[in-house]
């Protein structure tokens, strides 16, 4: 008899404040969607991270043309020179820091930059003479990037020595920000949200307090008057935590999994599953919320 009053309460409270209830939802479903971004952002790098950290390379560029670092003043790399850069690799001294490595040949270069570019207008623009020869050097341990800098910065014939990681890290910068800006949006939001899961409390107290005056003069408990304007705030935050989490998932199943998948095949992107691991999360969040803002709302304006 309890759950069934309880239960025609919240459907009357629903009812009275729909309009209201729907701007909670959406809004609820707003501010959790960009907290779930930001999520996504995270799962992302860390995906991206675990993927091309065990494929980045060393890779040092030898002269060419043109090149204006100390150790080309002779010009492009000699094959004397490129004979002497593969001895260096290939002594205890270096390999002892590197798994293998591969010598990449001008037509080399130009070959994979099309590859890279082929859907560029900038491919047709370069040809094989503008890019440099290098040595790819695959690491047994990344972090030892510093000493193969140092061993081969200065040697004849070379330009430059560069670790692949510095690029992906000032990838991950940028997506570190977007994820920075994701959950700052996401804050404003959340706090338009309970505001407004309050105003609607109060909103639906005030419009049955006729209903709440009648239960405290037969005795019903605190909770039992309380329950119904909780459970309201709840089931509209629960609503838009669904959505923000079908929303989610939506945008990795078609948009990575299908469209960004096609374009960059090379890139490991997150999975829809991996996104529904956030639905929790964001449920509970959304309840919590909605939880905390009825109850403090109750406390001020519906005096039991």
């Amino acid at each position: 008899m309890r759950l069934q009053f309880i239960l025609g309460e919240i459907g009357s409270g629903l009812r009275r404040n729909l309009s209201m209830v729907v701007s909670v939802i959406l809004v609820t479903f707003v501010s959790l969607t960009f907290v779930g971004a930001a999520g996504m952002l995270q799962l992302q790098i860390n995906q991206m991270k675990g993927y091309w950290y065990d494929k980045v390379q060393v890779a040092i560029f030898l002269c060419g043309e043109g090149s204006t670092a100390a150790g080309c003043a002779s010009g492009s790399a000699t094959p004397e020179q490129q004979d002497n850069l593969r001895t260096l690799l290939e002594s205890p001294a270096v390999s002892q820091y590197i798994n293998d490595f591969q010598f990449e040949s001008k037509e080399d270069a130009y070959k994979h930059f099309k590859e890279q570019f082929s859907n560029s207008p900038i491919v047709d623009s370069v040809t094989p003479d503008q890019l440099p020869a290098s040595f790819r050097i695959n690491m047994k341990d990344p972090e030892k990037y510093q000493i193969i800098s140092e061993t081969f910065s200065s040697q004849p014939g070379v330009e430059t020595v560069i670790d692949q990681r510095q690029v992906l890290e000032r990838l991950f910068s940028v997506m570190n920000a977007a994820s920075l800006v994701a959950v700052i949006i996401a804050g404003v939001m959340t706090i338009c949200a309970i505001l407004l899961i309050a105003t609607t409390i109060r909103l639906s107290a005030f419009s049955r307090r006729r209903e709440t005056g009648i239960m405290r003069l037969v005795g019903a408990s605190k909770t039992v008057i309380q329950l119904p304007f909780i459970l309201e705030g709840v089931i509209a935050a629960v609503i838009g935590a669904a959505l923000a989490s079908g929303t989610l998932w939506a945008v990795a199943h078609f948009f990575l999994g299908e469209y960004m998948s096609n374009q960059y095949p090379d890139t490991a992107f997150i999975s829809p599953a991996q996104t529904l691991l956030l639905a929790p999360a964001l449920v509970g969040l959304g309840v919590v919320l909605a939880g905390t803002s009825s109850l403090l709302t109750l406390r001020r304006y519906l005096r039991v």
